[in-house]
């Protein structure tokens, strides 16, 4: 070996880890290194997932890649001292972060390539090379046979919706990516976008082969800068390479991604709203049906996914549609991306099949709360999503499993709370959200969420309290059944879950206290 070679030291370059100063701590990487007169390469690469960990660094020694973290500018200093380059002891020594049990024990499908190298490196794109060699009907069936269901929150079938599309009478289709990942607690989208853009460039491309497309979009929530940058430079690369344009890969099949920032509207998640955003309308909802796979982005057939549906099909295409269906449980298939935020000790992404449990999740992966108070709260599935109560902890994390109990597992974020948060508050924040984001289209929504706001303060102010709580009820079950998408039609979710399960929140006596 070259005495002289450079060390490959790996510093993220993702949002989180630039939050936590990952640019100064590269910065002092190579000053350190200047100053030592020791060669070194600094590799900006996607993020591992290990939040709590960052800024991590990683160091290719002779022995493996070894992990540090979480460092701070400050630490660079003795790290080298205490041998860096060679892998050597120190406090924020963690080891090969494959061997790390938060790591260990996940199945990366989706995020297998993420945090390895840089998120411009050129890959093999062996998905699309598998699906250029088979008919469109063949592609949608191996999506179909996977057991693929939308990662975006409704879990709808993939496949059913890619050959509705592939099976309408166009001549111009679209693929489109909706990106505008909006929910608090979720980053997955991000992560991906910035780690390993071109397996969603990738997936995109293998869903115009199957439906007939020629061209994509991708709408990018505004506040995702380092992921707009990021994915744009990845399609222009892409371009470059012969993969996007005239001919992909040399098949004379033409597809190509047009990237859209979004204006910042959280209603804008909603497909229908999406697209008349994409068309330079304003964002609001539109009525079904038609269905946007038979008319929709300029009244074209279009498939609509989200990021993760779209980045799981390349491992389809390139391993079966058996060896995906293999991962998970009952109708759940494959892996899902789990967010874990809020007060908890280990936060970040962890990829692991459908069916283990929340408490596995947030007390065996997660540590626990991280300020060692006890779990009061957890929240499945974003802001609009449920509370699971205690009772529910050991239900199997799958789409079906969760619908049964009124839950839903949403794009996989999970936020926890510890026993100092008030109930009653989070629930009006729910409306409070409801009603600022509501496009203003159908009237549960629009105006609904605004009385469920002075419902709830006459509720906690004790203003004819019984009264008051009958009408939340009456408020929540006509925005369940009467709003237009799923703004209105599921914020009463957050809102009953902290009632029913934290009535003491709300001044209310529990089901023990009420039957003494």
């Amino acid at each position: 070996m070259n005495a002289n070679a450079a060390t490959t030291i790996y510093v993220s370059r993702d949002a989180a880890a630039l939050a936590a100063d990952a640019d100064l701590v590269a910065c002092s990487i190579a000053a350190q290194a200047g100053a030592a007169g020791v060669p070194v390469r600094i590799l900006r690469n996607g993020s591992r997932g290990l939040l709590w960990l960052e800024t991590l660094v990683e160091v290719q020694t002779p022995a493996g890649r070894i992990a540090y973290g979480p460092v701070q500018p400050q630490d660079v200093r003795s790290l080298f001292e205490a041998g860096l380059l060679q892998g050597g002891e120190h406090p924020l020594r963690l080891g090969p972060v494959e061997e790390l049990p938060a790591f260990k024990r996940q199945q990366r499908l989706t995020f297998a390539r993420c945090g390895l190298n840089d998120p411009l490196a050129p890959v093999p794109w062996q998905g699309l090379k598998a699906a250029l060699a088979m008919p469109g009907t063949d592609i949608v069936q191996q999506v179909l046979d996977s057991g693929l269901r939308g990662r975006g929150g409704a879990a709808f079938p993939a496949g059913i919706k890619w050959r509705t599309v592939a099976q309408a009478a166009s001549d111009t289709k679209y693929v489109v990516c909706n990106a505008d990942e909006g929910d608090s607690g979720t980053f997955a989208d991000r992560m991906l976008m910035e780690g390993d853009p071109y397996l969603l460039i990738e997936g995109m491309a293998i869903a115009a082969l199957a439906v007939g497309a020629s061209l994509g979009f991708i709408y990018i929530r505004s506040e995702y800068p380092h992921a707009v940058r990021t994915f744009t430079a990845a399609v222009q690369a892409a371009r470059e390479a012969g993969v996007l344009g005239k001919s992909m890969l040399g098949s004379g099949i033409t597809f190509d991604i047009a990237v859209r920032v979004g204006g910042g509207s959280y209603v804008c998640g909603e497909e229908t709203a999406m697209l008349e955003s994409l068309e330079g309308k304003r964002g609001i909802v539109r009525a079904k049906p038609p269905l946007p796979a038979l008319s929709g982005l300029f009244g074209q057939p279009t498939v609509i996914n989200n990021v993760l549906t779209f980045a799981a099909v390349p491992t389809i295409l390139e391993h079966g549609a058996a060896f995906y269906r293999d991962f998970g449980a009952g109708r759940s298939r494959g892996t899902l991306p789990f967010q874990l935020a809020g007060n908890v000790k280990r936060g970040g992404l962890f990829e692991l099949p459908f069916g283990l449990s929340l408490r596995e999740l947030v007390f065996d992966i997660g540590g626990g709360t991280a300020s060692g108070r006890p779990v009061k709260a957890i929240q499945v599935g974003g802001p609009l999503g449920a509370y699971v109560p205690q009772s529910h902890w050991d239900l199997p994390l799958d789409y079906d499993a969760y619908s049964a109990q009124g839950l839903v597992l949403g794009h996989g974020g999970v936020v926890v709370h510890d026993d100092s948060v008030d109930m009653a508050q989070m629930a009006r924040f729910a409306m409070e959200f409801c009603a600022a984001e509501s496009c203003g289209k159908c009237t549960p929504c629009r105006i609904g969420s605004t009385r469920g706001v002075e419902v709830i303060d006459r509720i906690v102010r004790n203003h004819n309290r019984p009264q008051q709580v009958r009408l939340l009820r009456d408020l929540c079950d006509t925005m369940l059944a009467g709003s237009l998408c799923a703004m209105g039609g599921m914020t009463p979710y957050p809102v009953l879950s902290a009632l029913d399960h934290y009535p003491r929140d709300f001044g209310l006596l529990g089901d023990d206290e009420q039957a003494a």
